[in-house]
């Protein structure tokens, strides 16, 4: 460790793909981490390690692995789905009390509800940037580096933590952060409809224009919230703008430079991961945020809408549905 670093014990709440690596990106530096896991994830990481490889280099991490915390952290990071952070919370729960929490998660406001479940504000809001698969018990494999951005109430602890291990960014406006990575996050939901990579997708002229559809919803939706987009990725509130109004080929810019940072080993999205784990989607906390944001304020979001209905058939039939399905919807 370098010099002023101290040791802390850090609880890591779901080992998958993002939680895996910021696990074992802390564990390479010197800290004590623990991590919650279920499962075939639960029985590789207590047997084997965690493996992290890609895009921060190779590294197994002899964490602690355990189903639910029993002893106090010093701190904690939430990185579950948003449909399965409430039961790792409450399983967790004692050991959590008054313990400072990032919670990195998809969808809005996901650090409020964790401060009002644990009944105190030592709570941080978190996006991750990069790019990573956990496909195979115990491995997650980063393809893409970006930053983790914190905000909120304990956010300088948490920057100041993530900083040591991986590119880390304080946000003044954690809501204006998590609203940019909701117009990010629309590159989700096609791929796991389709079955394609997230660079497939955008490469399709007919999906990336139900795409583009997608994310004007989004940013007009923020918009009309009256939500301060901050930038994240080199999309800029005046970028934000131009997916929002401007023409539709200038707009297609943006998912085209998503698809360019992703670089050419095929990225799933976390979506498309989760159905082919056999594991519920957070299609409802990603595009059917943007549809409950907009009926709050009068508007309709029927592209977003329309890819929840589908991303729920395939959950449902556990097939894959034609590239057609998708085309239609504009």
């Amino acid at each position: 460790m370098a010099e002023g670093w101290s040791r802390q014990r850090v609880a890591v709440i779901g080992a998958g793909a993002i939680g895996g690596a910021i696990a074992a990106r802390l564990d390479a530096i010197g800290h004590e981490v623990v991590v919650t896991a279920r499962g075939a994830n639960l029985a590789a990481i207590a047997a084997d390690g965690l493996l992290l490889r890609g895009a921060f280099g190779t590294h197994t991490a002899q964490v602690e692995a355990v189903p639910a915390l029993e002893r106090r952290p010093d701190v904690a990071i939430l990185a579950t789905k948003a449909t399965g952070a409430v039961a790792a919370l409450e399983a967790s729960r004692e050991a959590l009390a008054d313990v400072p929490l990032l919670v990195v998660q998809n969808g809005l406001g996901g650090e409020r509800a964790a401060a009002r479940l644990l009944g105190h504000e030592h709570v941080a809001g978190g996006i991750a940037l990069m790019a990573a698969n956990s496909m195979e018990p115990g491995t997650v494999t980063v393809t893409a580096r970006g930053d983790t951005i914190v905000g909120g109430a304990e956010g300088a602890r948490f920057a100041a933590l993530l900083g040591q291990a991986i590119p880390t960014s304080e946000t003044p406006s954690i809501e204006g952060a998590q609203w940019t990575k909701l117009l990010i996050n629309m590159v989700n939901a096609i791929p796991a409809i389709v079955g394609r990579s997230v660079q497939d997708v955008i490469r399709d002229p007919g999906l990336r224009r139900v795409l583009v559809a997608a994310m004007r919803e989004t940013a007009r939706t923020g918009l009309a919230s009256g939500v301060r987009f901050q930038p994240l990725q080199g999309l800029t509130p005046l970028l934000v703008r131009l997916v929002a109004w401007g023409p539709a080929a200038l707009a297609a810019q943006v998912p085209l430079r998503i698809k360019d940072r992703l670089g050419d080993v095929p990225n799933l999205g976390s979506t498309q991961q989760s159905i082919r784990r056999g594991q519920p989607t957070e299609v409802d906390a990603i595009n059917g945020a943007v549809v409950a944001a907009a009926a709050a304020v009068g508007r309709d979001a029927p592209v977003n809408a329309a890819l929840v209905a589908l991303v729920h058939e395939v959950e449902r039939s556990g097939r894959f549905l034609p590239a057609s399905a998708v085309r239609q919807l504009v």
